[in-house]
This record gives C-alpha cells, sequence and structure tokens, in this order.
C-alpha cells in the first residue's frame, strides 16, 4: 500500500495550503465572532477546484480522488474550522450524493449553481429524535401522489442549509419496508410549506451555519427524486462512510493547527529563565501531540487510499475518524494547557480551535457509533475468518 503522494497531488496541497494561509488564517477570528462566512474567499475556491471535488469534470467539477480530497480538507481545518466544516460538507454531503445519483436533468439544473462559488450545498439527515439512529428514528415522510411529493416532518442541526440552492432529504416514502423504505428527495429553498429556521447558537464552528428545517406538507415534483426509490438508507451509509474520511481529514488540520501555534509560543514564552520549549513537561506534550497527528493521518490515508481503490472501506473510514477527532481533542487541549491563561483567551486561536474540534467527535457519527461500527465488522470479519486488511 504506497501512501506516497503524486506530483500532481503535493502542488495540489501546495496551492490549496499558499490560499487558505493567505484567504482563511488572517480571518478566522472575524468569521467565528461575526458568525458569517467569508464569502470572498468561497468565490475564490470555485476558481481553484476546491467547490468541486466531488463532481465529474463533464459538470465542470474537480472529479478529485479521495487523497487529494484529504489533503483539501486537512488544510481547510488548518487554518479555519468553520468554512472547513461548511466546505466539507458541500463537497461530500451536497455535491456527492447528486454526483453519485442524481439524473443528468438534476446535474445540469444543480451543479452550476453549486460551484458557482455563490452557494454551498447540504444534505438534510438528523431529526430532533434521530441522530444515531437514523434506521429506526426518522419520521419525515413522504406520500406520493399524481402531482409528486408531499412531505412532512422535521430535520435538525443541518450544516449549509440556509447557504443551498437545493438540499437532499432522506425521508421515508413507505412506513412498513424498514430500512428499504427510505429515499433522498431534492428539495429547494422558497418551497411552500418547507421552512429553514434560523441558525443555532453554537460552541464552536460559528461561521459554518447550522438550521432546524421542518415541512409541512411541502410539495416537490416527481422528478426531485433521488436516484431509485427506497435506496434512501444505501444511500445515505455509503455517503457517510466518505463523510467520514472527509471529518477525520478535518480533525487532523484542526490538531495541526493547535500544534503549531503551541510549538510556536512554546519557543517564546519564557519560563524560569528560558523559553518553556525548553523544559521537559512541554517537549513531551508536543512530541505526542507530533506523534499521534502523524499516526492518525497515517490513517485517514489508508481510508481515503481504500476507497480510491474499491476495496470496502467501512471500517477503516469509521477508525480513521475516531482516531483522528479524539487526536484533535488532546492536542487541542494540550495546546491550550502549553499556553497556559492566555490559552484560555480569545486573544490566541487555540481557544477557537479548542471549541472547534469539539464537534468533531460527535457529527458524521459520534465516537460511540464509531466504535459500534468498528466492533460489529471485527465480529464479522472473526466469524468467517475474513484476514486483516
Amino acid at each position: 500500500m504506497d501512501f506516497e503522494l503524486t506530483q500532481e497531488q503535493r502542488m495540489f496541497q501546495r496551492m490549496v495550503r499558499e490560499f487558505c494561509d493567505a484567504e482563511l488564517k488572517p480571518y478566522a477570528t472575524e468569521v467565528d465572532e461575526t458568525g458569517t462566512m467569508r464569502w470572498e474567499a468561497v468565490r475564490k475556491m470555485a476558481g481553484i477546484g476546491l467547490l468541486g471535488l466531488a463532481v465529474p469534470e463533464a459538470y465542470g467539477g474537480s472529479e478529485a480522488d479521495t487523497i487529494t480530497t484529504v489533503l483539501a480538507m486537512e488544510e481547510l481545518g488548518r487554518t479555519c474550522g468553520s468554512t472547513a466544516l461548511s466546505v466539507a460538507a458541500h463537497n461530500g454531503l451536497g455535491c456527492a450524493p447528486l454526483a453519485h445519483w442524481g439524473s443528468q436533468q438534476q446535474k445540469e439544473k444543480y451543479f452550476p449553481r453549486l460551484l458557482s462559488g455563490e452557494h454551498l450545498g447540504a444534505l438534510a439527515l438528523t431529526e430532533p429524535n434521530a441522530g444515531s439512529d437514523l434506521s429506526g428514528g426518522v419520521q419525515t415522510f413522504a406520500t406520493k401522489d399524481d402531482n409528486g411529493w408531499v412531505i412532512e416532518g422535521r430535520k435538525a442541526w443541518i450544516t449549509n442549509a440556509s447557504l443551498a440552492p437545493v438540499i437532499t432529504v432522506l425521508l421515508r416514502t413507505d412506513r412498513y419496508a424498514g430500512t428499504s423504505g427510505f429515499s433522498m428527495i431534492l428539495v429547494e429553498p422558497g418551497t411552500p410549506g418547507f421552512t429553514i429556521h434560523p441558525p443555532e447558537k453554537k460552541m464552536g464552528l460559528k461561521g459554518s451555519p447550522t438550521h432546524m428545517l421542518s415541512f409541512d406538507s411541502a410539495r416537490v415534483a416527481p422528478n426531485q427524486l433521488l436516484g431509485a426509490e427506497g435506496a434512501g438508507f444505501r444511500q445515505t451509509m455509503q455517503t457517510l462512510d466518505s463523510g467520514r474520511i472527509g471529518i477525520g481529514a478535518i480533525s487532523i488540520g484542526l490538531a495541526q493547527g493547535a500544534y503549531d501555534e503551541a510549538i510556536k509560543y512554546a519557543q517564546q514564552r519564557q519560563a524560569f529563565g528560558k523559553p518553556i520549549a525548553q523544559h521537559q513537561a512541554i517537549q513531551w506534550m508536543l512530541a505526542d501531540a507530533a506523534l499521534e497527528i502523524e499516526a492518525a493521518r497515517l490513517m485517514v490515508f489508508k481510508a481515503a487510499w481504500m476507497k480510491d481503490h474499491g476495496k470496502d472501506y467501512t471500517k477503516i473510514a469509521a477508525m480513521a475518524k475516531l482516531m483522528a477527532s479524539e487526536v484533535a481533542e488532546r492536542v487541542a487541549r494540550n495546546a491550550i494547557q502549553i499556553h497556559g491563561s492566555y490559552g484560555y483567551s480569545r486573544e490566541f486561536p487555540v481557544e477557537r480551535i479548542y471549541r472547534d474540534q469539539r464537534l468533531m467527535t460527535i457529527g458524521e457519527g459520534t465516537s460511540e457509533i464509531q466504535r459500534m461500527v468498528i466492533a460489529r465488522r471485527l465480529l464479522k470479519e472473526a466469524e468467517f475468518h475474513v484476514p486483516a486488511d
């Protein structure tokens, strides 16, 4: 398994890094405090391919492989968690399902707007009473009649909902068919009976808007069904497997950003007559951070490599997301510890990074859900004597 980056991937990584350092990092505090996306930067992303990573070239996208996408998400996470989350959701949750299962008509209608830099895509899965338990808890329902679909229900914690030209909604189209009764339907803002509620007030990632949605007899055309009726649950699981790789990459970026700030501060801050970087207690925290970031990055790369090579990557994606998100938590925590009281102040970026990374062990499946996914796969492999990857 060869994880060496190609020359093209290295060039892309360098370009994205330079873009993020110029267009995102200097404004990350402002984005956090105002709760507003920096649209000037988002519009520029359209020109360098960051908004079409999952979109075929035939529709104006980059059609990037997963490792290339991981490189981009890490750089975004390193400089601005809010922007990273919204762009990751746009690519992995908004555009990818449309790329995989959309009709030619749907792609031609929505991709020009999604790739324009004026909008970001969204996917509505979670409900007020159904986060981790999608299969049993989703109650949003669509009834079909001669004129299309009529939708009733609620969705919660939907990233980018207010920024999207269309939202892919997971719902039930058959109440009695179990997971075979789920479908995905494309719903446009402004549809009568469809309401996007004000953004949630959150601990972190404040520049990435998150909304409650409500559907009160919202009617959409029959051609807004995404893919086959009854395929929604399978589509969702496939989307989440891929999305976990993206969250893992953002987590690595957040951890790297916290580590960079910590080592810079440790070299500047004096205590007991010398920089605190020369004290063993600080050195151990820095060493542990570097070690864990590198290990988690390799885990995310492995998941991306397996996806790109057509292998079953469900288990490794869960492992990568779990490891990377928990590494981000430890590294960000210790970065604050290295800063001391200054780390608790908004004057330094580590305070924001600590708040931003906290979602990573929750979104796209909590750490507890990841452990369940991993354990079930391990037990299944043991039962059938499947060799380790």
